[in-house]
């Protein structure tokens, strides 16, 4: 059985976003997703993305985690 890791994004509001470049497709394990997030965050961000959420198979691993920057 595989694990399937996805990433949820949120606008500043804390409303789900959907669309162009954001990736649906699940990861196999979390290394695979997070090494892709740390490779994107900056494009999620300047897609308007305010915070992300990790899920394995469904449940909240951890998040939401802000993409901006820490005052």
């Amino acid at each position: 059985m595989s694990d399937a890791w996805t990433w949820t994004y949120l606008d500043a509001d804390g409303s789900p976003l959907s669309g162009e470049g954001l990736v649906t497709t699940a990861f196999p394990s979390q290394s695979d997703a997070e090494n892709w997030f740390g490779e994107t965050w900056h494009e999620l961000a300047a897609a308007g993305v305010d915070a992300v959420s990790l899920y394995r198979e469904g449940q909240l691993v951890y998040g939401p985690m802000s993409l901006q920057a820490a005052e």
